[in-house]
């Protein structure tokens, strides 16, 4: 199973007030476990950046203006994605800017079902408490001393720490299912793990003096010893 865990970076909070996404940043994850691989690409939004914004992640205008509009990005950015899941904090922001990007480009947008939302997860999992990337990060005792600013890279790479914790950590099943049947649309089809036979026997623990004490008690037992029964051959008969 392949997962993206994603983060995004904008000009501000709403989209239909033209806000743009200027960075996007995703850590791949097959089968619960990290590959690796990335995605990150800053975007020049075409538009100046709120002085809100820039106190978040600290991207600016002059920075960004070297970087591509995210019509020149979005190929290779919806090749990576492909149709698997991607993991957000707070999916329904970073979702709806990606699909008024995708719109404003006469693109499909990407199915919100597609889109696991970890801050629902982590509010399921501890209703009541705090549920912010950085509480996270304190509950699960992940260091993020070098988040001073949002940065969608960094976060994505802070975030799986977290979803993976927020499943049961970073190995689910041990490592005991079978090989994996997996598709994009649904969930893995597991095969049952079992164990195998020793290749090499233990050798024996037991030293010639106990075995000859076992036969001296046994012999004490009468002429059919319950012990005989159950191969337990060393009576001494």
């Amino acid at each position: 199973m392949r997962e993206l865990v994603m983060d995004t970076e904008t000009t501000g909070l709403d989209p239909d007030e033209g806000h743009r996404i200027v960075e996007i940043g995703a850590v791949e994850l097959i089968n619960h476990m990290p590959t690796g691989r990335t995605y990150h690409q800053y975007i020049n939004p075409q538009r100046p950046m709120t002085a809100d914004a820039f106190a978040v992640h600290g991207l600016g205008d002059d920075f960004l203006a070297q970087y591509p509009p995210f019509d020149r990005i979005v190929d290779g950015f919806l090749a990576f994605v492909g149709a698997d899941r991607m993991v957000i904090h707070n999916a329904p922001f970073d979702m709806r800017f990606i699909n008024a990007e995708l719109t404003w480009l006469g693109r499909p947008s990407l199915p919100e079902s597609q889109a696991l939302d970890t801050l629902a997860l982590a509010r399921k999992r501890f209703p009541g408490s705090p549920a912010s990337l950085d509480a996270l990060c304190r509950r699960f005792a992940i260091d993020n001393s070098s988040r001073e600013k949002h940065g969608a890279l960094l976060d994505s790479e802070i975030l799986a720490e977290v979803y993976l914790e927020l499943i049961g950590g970073r190995q689910p099943d041990f490592g005991l299912s079978g090989p994996a049947n997996t598709s994009s649309d649904g969930p893995r089809q597991t095969r049952s793990w079992r164990p195998g036979p020793r290749p090499n026997p233990l050798p024996p623990r037991l030293t010639e003096a106990e075995r000859a004490a076992h036969r001296a008690f046994v012999a004490t037992l009468g002429d059919s010893p319950v012990w005989s029964r159950y191969g337990g051959g060393e009576s001494g008969s």
